[in-house]
């Protein structure tokens, strides 16, 4: 059983499944904690009854960093081991193939916004500090910061965020981009359930390979991501989920369609 992490589900949500952060007082991401989070992410992706995921660390705090005392004495020869391993958990929510949304409370530093930054929406409280400050410590992010942070808010902003080691609040992180929505702290959580909640009847299968083209469309060149949606459009002409959605669409209009998720 999972120390750490855990996958939890809420018959007041039905569908959303809340991979939670519970390592106690600031949830650092140890090596345990980022293998929970990784088998979490996948279980949440094998699972039918979860059409949706909500990443929340609690009322107090999303994750605070790495464990920065677990990485202390480790050398080169020994990071080169387990830094490809590191970046792949401390990133696996971005390989859940549903909607996924992180409920921001507290701080959201070095890996915990790595966590952050693998979902498709963030979602924080008003009083959220988040920042990559790793460059203080004479290192740089290594879950996947450099990277996806220079994808959602453009490189000189992801710049200025890496070479400064700054914290910004939610009124900033709003304006250049890196949160989507700023609510009141204690709303924060069930502000991110309703929003993944909206997937629960939708059609699963549409959603994935929406968020496969548009995921694997940014790392490659226009032409190559247009045939990327060509051949995932053209392959859900072979689901039920379509039958489905344009004979309902013919017969009641839109909206109405009862999806089964194949």
């Amino acid at each position: 059983m999972p120390e750490f992490v855990s996958l939890q589900t809420s018959e007041d949500f039905p569908g959303v499944g809340t991979i939670l952060l519970n390592r106690p007082p600031m949830n650092a991401l140890s090596r345990q904690v980022q293998t929970e989070l990784a088998e979490a992410a996948r279980e949440a992706t094998l699972r039918d009854d979860i059409k949706s995921v909500v990443v929340y660390g609690g009322p107090k705090v999303l994750a605070a960093g790495a464990d920065i005392k677990e990485m202390n004495d480790m050398e080169y020869a020994e990071m080169r081991k387990v830094a490809g391993r590191l970046q792949r958990d401390i990133g696996s929510i971005s390989t859940i193939p549903k909607p996924t949304v992180a409920a921001i409370t507290g701080y959201a530093l070095g890996g915990g916004l790595e966590v952050a930054l693998g979902a498709d929406r963030r979602i924080a409280g008003d009083n959220a500090k988040l920042g990559v400050p790793e460059v203080l410590l004479g290192v740089i992010p290594g879950g996947g910061g450099t990277q996806r942070l220079a994808r959602l808010i453009g490189p000189a902003k992801a710049k200025d965020l890496v070479f400064t080691g700054r914290f910004v609040g939610a009124a900033e992180a709003l304006q250049i981009g890196l949160v989507d929505e700023v609510v009141a702290p204690d709303e924060v959580y069930n502000a991110a359930l309703k929003w993944a909640s909206q997937f629960s009847g939708a059609a699963g299968v549409a959603i994935a390979a929406a968020k496969a083209a548009i995921d694997e469309g940014l790392d490659v060149d226009l032409a190559t991501g247009l045939k990327i949606e060509e051949h995932v459009f053209a392959a859900l002409f072979a689901t039920e989920d379509r039958k489905i959605g344009m004979a309902s669409f013919i017969e009641n209009g839109p909206g109405k369609a009862k999806f089964v998720g194949k």
